[in-house]
């Protein structure tokens, strides 16, 4: 790879940009616009965040990782997302309800330690539109008290990276709340928030239980609208193979590798997130209790 990548440099100048720009223009254009811009500006944002922390768009960690610390959504730190995110990417791991930080499936000791209330949440959220209207605030809030619980354990690390955190997001809050004069509860619940339902829209029908790995990973394709937001990552299957590829190469490389893909992942393969939504928006995508209980080890 170049030591630059220009089209993710350019794209992360851009979307800081609107940013600034759009929520500038509170007070100026209605909510009911600036809102869903500004949705997809921190949703684009997290998937640059996810770009980068694969090693993008330089060849120098420091930079990298300066690009993408600024926390547009305010709730998620860049480095612990890192750790968790690359953990994920253990992919004889994929799905375990232990070893995999974004897996949505439970053991069955851990379910039968849970509320009925809190059944009833996840049950909901089995369906596409359960996971972006419940999930939005229920995987934040679960996150954050997972973290809280993390720091009072005092994880090696942990500490420093909230404290890290908490201070870039100063410079956001006064630039919400003072340059554009926008209350700050407009700012969580009508963008932040629901660019995490988007972020969640993506993963909801990654990954499934399967005993092969390839065949836990799915395929979204011909997504021309939402695939561009998420860069691409909706072609999961190349990026569990190659997470090193940029995102302006996955088309080109999904079309020349498309049968193997999809011969290897046992036809997980959705056509748009429109084929997603007919077949979920109000059913469960998948049990809640991992088939097996764990992944077994290999």
């Amino acid at each position: 790879m170049p030591a630059l990548e220009w089209p993710t440099l350019l794209l992360v100048a851009l979307t800081y940009a609107g940013w600034l720009a759009v929520t500038r223009a509170y007070g100026h254009w209605p909510l009911y616009l600036i809102a869903p811009a500004a949705v997809v500006l921190i949703t684009l944002h997290s998937s640059l965040q996810h770009e980068i922390l694969h090693g993008h768009p330089t060849r120098w960690a420091a930079i990298n990782r300066l690009l993408a610390i600024v926390p547009l959504s305010l709730w998620l730190p860049y480095e612990r997302y890192q750790q968790l995110h690359l953990q994920h990417h253990h992919d004889d791991r994929l799905t375990d309800p232990i070893d995999d930080p974004e897996s949505f499936y439970w053991t069955a000791e851990d379910w039968a330690r849970l509320s009925a209330f809190t059944h009833a949440m996840l049950r909901w959220q089995q369906s596409l539109a359960g996971r972006f209207v419940i999930g939005s605030f229920w995987r934040i809030g679960m996150y954050l008290h997972h973290e809280f619980l993390a720091l009072r354990r005092n994880e090696p690390g942990l500490r420093r990276i909230w404290i890290e955190h908490l201070l870039w997001c100063l410079p956001v809050l006064a630039w919400v709340k003072l340059a554009c004069g926008m209350p700050l509860w407009i700012y969580v619940l009508a963008m932040a928030i629901p660019a995490r339902g988007m972020v969640l829209i993506r993963a909801y029908a990654e990954h499934r239980a399967r005993p092969l790995v390839r065949q836990r990973i799915a395929i979204v394709e011909k997504s021309w609208l939402l695939g561009p937001l998420f860069l691409f990552n909706n072609l999961h299957s190349l990026h569990h193979e190659n997470p090193g590829l940029p995102w302006y190469q996955y088309n080109a490389r999904y079309r020349r590798e498309r049968d193997r893909l999809i011969a290897e992942n046992g036809g997980l393969l959705y056509v748009t997130y429109f084929d997603v939504a007919r077949r979920y928006l109000f059913r469960a995508h998948d049990v809640l209790l991992h088939p097996t209980g764990r992944v077994p080890k290999s």
